[in-house]
């Protein structure tokens, strides 16, 4: 019996209110001054990407001598050449209206076609594959679509690609420009003369691109494994090439272990440290493998730039090199005053600072050998042989042969034997019994006092 049978209530547990979860309460945004509400909430609280209006014209009011009308006039635009008049709804202040020409008669840009006269085309521009009234017609078109000559091309009255169209009009304007000019030097920098148009490029280019937008998926990932394959055979190919020419300029001639010893002005070197790096003076296979595969990447990518190409090289030749060693060398180019990165990284400047760079490692590979001569012919001459590595040890114990044994002093009542007995079983502790043979009975043993009932 419990509580609910004692006041009679159901056994049946209640229903427990499942907690409402907090609902992140939205930030309210307070509607700017100046914009009615209606235009606020029609943006839903985003800010327009350019404002309509100045900022600070949102509060300013008019004067209160002003007044301001709108009114129904007529307009003229100077782009046009038609005089055409046309109406719109003008601000008017204090009943006169704006004068002046239209507002948006500055946005009329125009092309500035070349013209040309019957004599000069007599004179410079005859092609037996155009005529002078197709000419006509062409620059005619170009100055009414502004250059567009997709459009141009669609308006023509003549079968004409769009790549002969611009060969044509480029063509004429450029023999135009070099005609009328004094010099021919005058005009040299001119776009049309210093970029002339190459036909047969674009219409290579236009083919090209034809036929990639045209591959399939399976065409483009067939491609892309005969790249890569191309690029593994170049890299390899390169790699053995540099590898059957002995003579070939190595960035990197020293060996990881002599990279890692390398030393500075201020280290010291000892004989029992230094063990002779005789293979990292000779160039390592496998660094000029990288430096090869290296410049095999760097042909394939065709366009790169050429800090990137430096920072690769410079990788490369410092790829056999310890941490140690990189940052002797960067210090040593602080130290000279040269940057870490050339400012104006031309191919020159760059083969420039790649061969700085291996003269240093070379230098400090030198250093660490004189280092290691210098300190193998001291150990030679102070005849230390037991600091050098490998060297057998003299025998310590020598002297303890030679010397003879004496006993130490008797103590009074004590011998010996006895005391280092004792000191035996008290280090072995009870219940442990000593495996070394025990003295015989009565060896060492102190005589028994008299009793009186022994008299």
């Amino acid at each position: 019996m419990d509580a609910k049978d004692i006041l009679g209530l159901p056994k049946t547990p209640l229903p427990i209110p499942q907690e409402k979860k907090s609902r992140p309460q939205k930030d309210s945004q307070r509607k700017p001054d100046g914009i009615s509400r209606e235009v606020y909430a029609l943006t839903g609280g985003v800010a327009p990407l350019m404002p309509s209006i100045d900022v600070s014209q949102l509060k300013r009011r008019p004067p209160s001598d002003e007044k301001i009308t709108w009114q129904w006039l007529p307009f003229t635009s100077s782009a046009r050449k038609d005089d055409l008049q046309l109406y719109h709804w003008v601000r008017v202040v204090n009943g006169v209206p704006p004068t002046g020409d239209y507002s948006f008669a500055k946005y009329n840009k125009s092309v500035d076609v070349i013209r040309y006269t019957d004599e000069e085309y007599e004179k410079y521009l005859t092609d037996p594959k155009w005529t002078k009234e197709e000419t006509d017609q062409l620059f005619d078109l170009c100055e009414r679509f502004d250059l567009r000559f997709i459009i141009i091309a669609d308006r023509f009255p003549t079968h004409r690609t769009v790549e002969e169209l611009k060969d044509r009009y480029y063509s004429v304007s450029r023999a135009i420009l070099v005609a009328r000019a004094p010099s021919p030097g005058e005009v040299a920098g001119h776009p049309l003369v210093k970029e002339p148009y190459n036909v047969t490029q674009e219409t290579e280019r236009k083919r090209a691109l034809s036929m990639v937008l045209s591959q399939t998926k399976h065409q483009e990932r067939k491609d892309a494994e005969v790249l890569a394959e191309a690029k593994r055979i170049a890299e390899s190919r390169m790699a053995a090439r540099a590898a059957e020419e002995p003579d070939l300029p190595v960035p990197s001639d020293v060996g990881p272990e002599s990279a890692e010893g390398a030393v500075g002005p201020g280290d010291t070197i000892s004989p029992a440290n230094v063990q002779a790096p005789a293979a990292a003076i000779a160039p390592s296979t496998s660094v000029i493998a990288d430096n090869a595969s290296t410049l095999a990447s760097l042909r394939m990518l065709r366009v790169y730039l050429r800090t990137y190409a430096l920072e690769q090289m410079v990788q490369a030749a410092s790829s056999s090199a310890g941490l140690r060693t990189i940052k002797r060398v960067e210090q040593t180019l602080q130290d000279l005053g040269v940057n870490l990165k050339p400012k104006v990284p031309t191919k020159a400047v760059c083969a420039e600072h790649l061969e700085l760079r291996k003269e240093i490692l070379t230098l400090l590979n030198l250093q660490k050998q004189l280092q290691y001569k210098e300190a193998e012919g001291s150990s030679f001459r102070d005849g230390s042989y037991g600091d050098m590595p490998g060297t057998a040890k003299r025998p310590q114990r020598a002297a303890d042969q030679d010397r003879t044994f004496v006993p130490d002093t008797i103590s009074f009542g004590v011998i010996p034997g006895d005391r280092v007995v004792k000191r035996e079983q008290k280090r072995k502790g009870p219940g442990r019994t000593s495996e070394t043979p025990s003295s015989p009975a009565g060896a060492h043993k102190r005589p028994r006092k008299m009793k009186a009932s022994d008299l």
